[in-house]
């Protein structure tokens, strides 16, 4: 179960986010009367999105799914807010968490990066009987920005390195894909793809849980 820990305690005390054009979350507690089997909370964009169902579908039986996918980026003001929230909800066994995609404009990764650390320290803090497992952003079809998603990996993977947590690396799965194939708007995946990213992310979640 969540403690009382604060969330404020884990924003930034400063933060240059810009709001997206159009920014939206979108929660789903499957299976929510099942209080017995093992739950797992997906944390994502839309990538997450793409792949959170065949998630659900593998565990089947298993394990229970939720999920939050969301345009936030964790510098946003309200982003430890909305995530405080939804571990009051229900206990969690794992949490997968990503973030990244929609920082690959942003100018200030440092900025980033040390807000993704402060999130990560909140979770491990507020629910710490809770496996957390950190998952890379995907590459995109463009070669800058998959520079750019390459960088901001790196730090994920310090950080996992630091706080000792296990990363589901989903981009070195799908980087070596053929863009034209697989990418039908330069940015998110096909059936097939994710899919594969189903597979990878059930396959962590059963070995994490030992189920």
């Amino acid at each position: 179960m969540k403690t009382n820990v604060d969330y404020r305690k884990y924003m930034l005390p400063h933060t240059t986010y810009e709001v997206e054009a159009c920014e939206w979350s979108s929660r789903n507690e499957n299976d929510s009367r099942d209080t017995t089997t093992p739950r797992a909370l997906l944390i994502g964009d839309s990538i997450c999105g793409g792949y959170q169902k065949g998630v659900r579908d593998r565990l089947r039986g298993i394990c229970t799914q939720s999920s939050w996918i969301s345009s936030l980026c964790v510098t946003a003001p309200v982003y430890l807010r909305e995530l405080d929230e939804l571990l009051e909800r229900v206990p969690y066994s794992i949490i997968t968490f990503n973030n990244g995609l929609h920082s690959l404009w942003r100018k200030d990764f440092d900025e980033w990066a040390e807000a993704y650390r402060l999130v990560v320290e909140f979770i491990l803090a507020a629910v710490p009987d809770t496996k957390l497992m950190l998952v890379t952003s995907t590459p995109v079809a463009e070669d800058e920005l998959t520079d750019r998603c390459r960088v901001l990996n790196g730090h994920v993977r310090r950080i996992a390195e630091d706080k000792g947590l296990p990363v589901i690396d989903l981009f070195a799965a799908m980087d070596p894909l053929d863009r034209k194939t697989h990418w039908p708007d330069g940015l998110h995946f096909t059936a097939e793809a994710a899919s594969m990213q189903a597979d990878i992310m059930a396959a962590a979640i059963k070995e994490q849980l030992a189920l």
